[in-house]
């Protein structure tokens, strides 16, 4: 076990070449949100975009679509998709595919606040036997997979699952008391197993691709507030562009190390007790800077 410091997180991210151009920094889709929930959506596009992607595109109901776009930072696209009440139909498929394949998509998001039905499951699945491109699952995406877990071995992507504790106790049927008596050993394991990268959250986040595993030491209670985790998702999506090998696993790293020094940056100067989820976002310039990376 290795703990998590500015250094070492330094180390893994990639100097920007000065010729650079947008496409060398990845377009991240994030396939997010549903009646009710479209701030997930938006929180992890800002996750993305102020992590550095060079393309973020927003994936969301079409009927939601108008209300993402009003209210998601101008930086960021959306893409209207099929719905059924609200929520992703199967249909969505074939668009999110063929929009991967013509717009050159890097990375994906995939989970945000997409709610529960059948279509929702089987399309979270067949995503996952379908791409192979990093994917960053969370939220309901994970909860889609309740019970049938072994779609993560036979997923052609490289997984990175961001559970808390009950999420992860769902997924593993482990109780949620035993995973937090031992974070390390339960994420270590489940990611072993499984063939993908933890980032088991809350105090003291845990990451490992079952041979390494790392605690974070970054982070505050603060942080314990709706929509943090999505932010989370947007900023390792848009870091598997822009990090050293392996890029599952570093990214990892670095958003959860990144994601706590904001957050530590915002509370400062929100407090603890007022901090929100975008506060979180729009620390992440400054976390960026203070582990030294000025690019």
């Amino acid at each position: 076990m290795k703990k998590l410091t500015s250094q070492f997180i330094k180390s893994l991210i990639l100097t920007r070449r000065k010729k650079a151009h947008k496409g060398d920094f990845g377009h991240v889709l994030i396939i997010a949100g549903s009646r009710g929930m479209t701030g997930a959506a938006i929180l992890c596009a800002n996750g993305a975009l102020r992590c550095g992607a060079g393309l973020v595109t927003a994936g969301v109901p079409e009927s939601q679509q108008k209300i993402v776009a009003a209210n998601i930072r101008p930086e960021a696209m959306t893409l209207p998709l099929p719905e059924t009440d609200g929520k992703f139909s199967f249909k969505a498929l074939q668009g999110i595919l063929k929009f991967i394949k013509s717009r050159k998509v890097t990375s994906l998001a995939i989970g945000p606040g997409i709610g529960k039905s059948s279509d929702i499951t089987k399309l979270v699945k067949k995503l996952l036997q379908r791409i192979a491109l990093p994917v960053i699952l969370d939220a309901d995406g994970l909860n889609a997979l309740s019970g049938s877990i072994d779609v993560f071995k036979k997923a052609k992507a490289g997984l990175i699952i961001t559970p808390h504790p009950g999420e992860l106790s769902r997924l593993s049927g482990l109780p949620a008391k035993k995973i937090n008596g031992n974070r390390i050993k339960a994420a270590e394991q489940f990611a072993r197993c499984n063939k993908v990268v933890c980032v088991l959250k809350g105090y003291g986040s845990v990451v490992s691709d079952g041979k390494k595993s790392f605690v974070n030491t970054t982070g505050n209670p603060g942080m314990a507030t709706g929509g943090t985790g999505d932010v989370l998702s947007g900023m390792i999506s848009a870091l598997t562009s822009q990090v050293k090998e392996p890029k599952a696993l570093n990214a990892a790293l670095c958003g959860v190390f990144l994601h706590g020094l904001a957050g530590d940056i915002a509370a400062k100067k929100k407090t603890r007790i007022g901090l929100l989820a975008r506060d979180v976002a729009e620390s992440i310039p400054e976390a960026i800077k203070a582990v030294g990376k000025f690019q």
